[in-house]
């Protein structure tokens, strides 16, 4: 094979390979995956052992993740049949134009217990008060430095939240004050670097998303861009709270990889996820 052969075949694969990729990348983003797994804790009441929790975050609604891609999403969830439905913030991208058919969309998600949210920094940066406004529209929970106890007979377990990291004021007193530690308590906040300053042996369970797990990876070991590297307001945290299960002191945290695309439409080994979490009493 002469050298002008050899040459056009390098050619043709340096234009094949980041086609395959580009094309992987957009197939990944729109191919939510269902993640199970189970959290045991020795102050989950025996009433709640079994209890379903599903958690979405970073939906992101727009013209990338739209109408049927959230009436799908809503659709998967019930089928879980959840006693608990999370919302980690981050709704509605860019355009207000998108606030009612998101809302008209999420408000059938079904739940035992009731649906509990938080808003993200885009929730902040678009309009706080009209996002929060259509989640009490649609029944929910707003957790923002709020919180609920959750009773099944003489049983009960406490969820709240926090303000968005970035864009809003953290007051987890307003979780914890009247919980023991041996009560099972669960804390919402959008953007997991908040675990590094939370000073506190109450709270059993943190779930976050914010970061889409790096949203382009290299291979899901290692992202190029991460929200929390260089604007949290006390660390550069890194690649530490980029997705998974993590853990500091007494509390573990779940960081999700959310749903949605953000502000491009792919994803490379990040891949999209509704969560279900059954608890179970250790």
């Amino acid at each position: 094979m002469n050298w002008k052969k050899r040459l056009s075949i390098i050619l043709a694969l340096c234009l094949l390979l980041p086609c395959l990729c580009l094309g992987y990348a957009y197939f990944e983003a729109r191919n939510v995956q269902l993640k199970k797994m189970s959290f045991s804790h020795k102050d989950i009441p025996e009433s709640f052992d079994g209890k379903k929790i599903v958690f979405v975050s970073d939906i992101h609604f727009n013209r990338y993740f739209n109408k049927e891609n959230l009436a799908e999403m809503v659709e998967r969830i019930n089928q879980c049949e959840p006693d608990i439905v999370v919302l980690g913030g981050d709704y509605v991208l860019k355009d207000s134009a998108y606030t009612r058919l998101f809302f008209e969309g999420l408000k059938q998600l079904k739940s035992t217990y009731g649906v509990y949210s938080v808003l993200g920094n885009h929730d902040h940066w678009e309009d706080a008060d009209i996002i929060q406004q259509g989640l009490v529209d649609c029944g929910f929970n707003v957790s923002d430095n709020r919180s609920y106890w959750i009773k099944e007979g003489n049983d009960s377990i406490k969820i709240g939240g926090v303000g968005d990291f970035w864009t809003d004021v953290q007051l987890p007193e307003n979780t914890i004050d009247d919980v023991k530690v041996s009560d099972f308590c669960i804390l919402l906040s959008h953007n997991p670097d908040y675990l590094e300053i939370l000073e506190t042996d109450k709270v059993d369970l943190m779930l976050s998303g914010h970061t889409h797990a790096g949203q382009v990876t290299l291979f899901g070991l290692w992202a190029p861009i991460m929200p929390s590297t260089g604007h949290a307001k006390f660390m550069q945290t890194g690649m530490k709270y980029r997705y998974g299960w993590k853990e500091r002191g007494n509390t573990r945290l779940y960081v999700t990889s959310g749903v949605g695309m953000g502000g491009f439409p792919l994803r490379f080994f990040a891949w999209p996820e509704i969560v279900e979490i059954t608890l179970k009493r250790d």
